[in-house]
């Protein structure tokens, strides 16, 4: 889709210095950029490359103000950010094919709001509920009584448990499982046996979540699983039973959070985290890749960023490394 920059400037709260009649269709990065292309850049070391670059337009930061351009400038106070808001401009999602394929089976009781897509050999249980302008992608399995609000996007091959409950705008990528049993065992000592605790509670997913590829959330055991509003998910994130997700919480690839662990609002998790049963890591902490939280050890500290395992703040678990590697030298 065309825009001219003053449109985009507008949109995305930036400053125009130069043409804003000129028209982009696309964004780029700097290497690939080619004429129609947005680009954007955040140090003033990269001004010349970006100049040189084939794009049209690029959206730069305050450093650039003075610059002599030959391109018209968008001047941001965060160009990442403004860059993101062209994009979903420039590059809006595909539009998806509305109504029912021939292969897909609906119950005849699941309640499908206006202008639904639901793609070929999905399953629609009983009693389900889909708002207006979801997609439901092919070979998806909705189960009994599940809710899903509207815009949603359902990728292909995932599975949603009977019961669960998914707010409006929420996407799922593919493969992803939502609502399954929680891995909760009680050891009978007599015989040795490892009888299961009940995992009959639900899962609760609140609006504007995205949960990535082939991710696992579990149902309660006896209560709820929460995902707050504006949670973003990467691919191979695991979600035990019980746990509390707050509101526009990151947690990338390959991290677990075992039962009942509680994540406050705006924390950052980084790859391959490890959580712990009855953990509780506080607004705003963030924990750095491969970190390890032992059970029922409380992270405190917005802004502040904790490493290694047990996880600790930063600055002290590198002065142990600093210590450990004096130590093995003299030894």
């Amino acid at each position: 889709m065309k825009h001219t920059l003053n449109h985009i400037a507008q949109a995305v709260g930036a400053r125009l210095v130069g043409d804003g009649n000129f028209q982009v269709s696309s964004v780029a990065s700097v290497a690939s950029a080619k004429s129609g292309d947005l680009i954007f850049v955040e140090q003033a070391k990269s001004l010349e490359t970006a100049f040189a670059s084939a794009a049209t337009a690029i959206i730069v930061g305050e450093f650039a103000a003075d610059s002599r351009s030959p391109k018209p400038l968008l001047i941001s106070a965060n160009p990442r950010l403004a860059f993101a808001r062209a994009a979903q401009l420039l590059c809006p999602q595909a539009k998806v094919a509305r109504g029912i394929h021939p292969s897909a089976i609906v119950s005849p009781s699941a309640r499908i709001g206006r202008d639904v897509g639901i793609e070929c050999h999905a399953f629609i249980d009983e009693n389900v509920v889909i708002g207006e302008r979801t997609r439901i992608g092919a070979n998806s399995v909705i189960g009994a009584d599940a809710q899903i609000g509207s815009d949603c996007i359902i990728a292909p091959n995932v599975t949603i448990y009977p019961g669960v409950r998914i707010g409006s705008r929420v996407t799922v990528h593919a493969g992803a499982v939502l609502g399954s049993d929680g891995f909760g065992y009680v050891r009978d000592p007599d015989s040795g046996h490892y009888i299961k605790f009940p995992q009959v509670g639900g899962l609760e997913i609140g609006d504007d979540v995205e949960i990535g590829a082939n991710s696992t959330i579990d149902r309660g055991a006896l209560d709820v699983t929460v995902i707050g509003r504006g949670t973003k998910l990467d691919n191979l994130v695991h979600v035990g039973h019980n746990v509390h997700i707050g509101e526009n919480v990151i947690i990338a690839a390959q991290t677990g959070l075992s039962g009942s662990a509680v994540v406050e609002d705006a924390a950052v998790i980084a790859g391959q985290v490890g959580i712990a049963d009855h953990v509780h890591i506080g607004k705003g902490a963030v924990l750095g890749a491969q970190c390890g939280v032992p059970s029922n050890k409380v992270i405190r500290g917005q802004g502040e960023v904790f490493w290694g395992t047990p996880a600790r703040p930063i600055r002290q678990y590198l002065k142990e490394l600093a210590v450990l590697a004096r130590l093995a030298k003299k030894s």
